[in-house]
């Protein structure tokens, strides 16, 4: 019996040991998680991007500042988290319909960790529910619609990067009621999401006590001609003008105001800054001149000024286009990129990622003018809520260049 018993004591301390062997096994199982798009020696992150037709190489400086940038930081900085970026963009031709087709690609093909740096308002507007189904961090969206940052709750997994077209427009309509009282306020908008997003914003920041808004005039992007909408502004008395338009329409208005000698305060989107035609224009810049707009970075002329000296030699080593304004833009999405994965090398996961991405408080940029600073979380998704005004001046040798001045405005008023 003596035997027995201890046949059947030894017989269960083996079957305990192998149990717990078991489930030391099974739980080394679940920490091995597989993260699409993360390796031993890799971290790979997509875009959907114009890289073809008008839009395309518009926009070509941007995506190439962040190619660059990302190639700085594998070759000199030894990458992120130990792991080098690979970071793939595919051609959406500006379409939604190819948009669709090359995000999925990325995500169920490719395999990418996170899509960075979607452009275009229509194009990532047809995608990002499926990311946030998907659970794939989206971040730094290139589009100043509202929508992207307004719904953080329905859309968890987004984020967008540029100005926001409501918030310039706010900042604009304060500018007006703080700077130039008593005028009368007209806005001429393309009717679309970027279009309303400024109307609505000239509407939330004006003082309706010091500012009257007498004249609304919307125009589909594909109309030719927009001198009716511009004809009924003038018409209405309107003695300061918002522009929610793209350069060609916003050439027209400013046209035609020179041709009719009609003496309007313009005011411009910031992307009109980044146009070679408003930058280096001569023959029109009479037509120009005074105009206003604003905007959150550094010019990409001061070459005296550190950060902007150092974008230039990035782009000159590791970019395939000069440095320019939008290459800062793309710059500054890779660096946005690199510091959110920098903070999560010990939770390399997708929602360590955008865990990452809300710690964000006070973020600076040395290539962001001083003051404008990106603080994010879970329930804010709004990334700039400060802008500075620049007007177009011309120079001594008849070419127009945009210039900052004044303090810095802020979206929202200060407690």
């Amino acid at each position: 019996m003596r035997n027995l018993g201890k046949f059947w004591l030894t017989f269960l301390a083996l079957a305990a040991l192998l149990l717990v062997v078991a489930c030391g096994e099974e739980e080394g199982e679940k920490e091995e998680v597989v993260v699409p798009g993360i390796t031993d020696t890799e971290i790979v992150l997509g875009s959907h991007f114009a890289q073809s037709g008008t839009y395309g190489a518009a926009y070509a400086p941007v995506l190439a500042g962040m190619k660059a940038y990302f190639k700085y930081v594998n070759a000199e900085e030894g990458g992120v988290c130990g792991r080098q970026i690979v970071f793939k963009a595919e051609d959406d031709q500006y379409d939604p319909a190819q948009a669709v087709g090359v995000v999925r690609k990325l995500v169920e093909e490719d395999k990418v960790f996170a899509i960075i740096g979607g452009l275009g308002t229509d194009t990532h507007a047809a995608i990002w529910d499926y990311l946030n189904e998907m659970g794939i961090p989206d971040l730094w969206i290139m589009s100043g619609a509202h929508k992207f940052a307004a719904e953080p709750y329905e859309h968890p997994w987004s984020v967008p990067l540029l100005p926001d077209y409501y918030v310039e427009g706010t900042i604009f309509g304060k500018y007006i009621s703080e700077n130039l009282s008593g005028k009368k306020v007209g806005v001429l908008y393309q009717d679309d999401d970027f279009g309303r997003d400024e109307l609505a914003g000239v509407k939330n920041g004006l003082d309706p006590t010091k500012n009257e808004l007498v004249s609304e005039q919307g125009y589909e992007s594909t109309n030719v001609d927009i001198r009716p909408q511009i004809i009924n502004l003038k018409d209405d008395g309107a003695e300061v003008v918002v522009g929610a338009c793209i350069p060609g329409h916003c050439y027209q208005a400013l046209k035609a105001a020179y041709q009719w000698d009609w003496d309007a305060q313009f005011f411009f989107p910031h992307h009109i800054r980044d146009y070679v035609s408003f930058v280096y224009a001569q023959e029109e810049a009479q037509w120009i001149d005074g105009a206003m707009t604003a905007h959150i970075r550094k010019m990409y002329d001061w070459l005296d000024d550190p950060a902007v000296a150092e974008h230039h030699r990035i782009m000159e080593e590791y970019g395939d286009f000069p440095a320019g304004n939008l290459t800062i833009t793309g710059q500054v999405a890779g660096e946005l990129t690199v510091d959110a994965l920098g903070r999560t090398c010990d939770d390399l996961t997708r929602e360590g990622l955008m865990d990452a991405v809300h710690s964000l408080q006070d973020y600076q940029s040395d290539l962001m003018l001083p003051g404008i600073t990106i603080t994010l979380s879970e329930d804010d998704h709004l990334p700039i809520e400060q802008m500075r005004m620049m007007q177009a001046t011309v120079t001594a040798d008849g070419k127009g260049q945009w210039e900052y001045f004044g303090d810095i405005i802020s979206f929202a008023d200060e407690d």
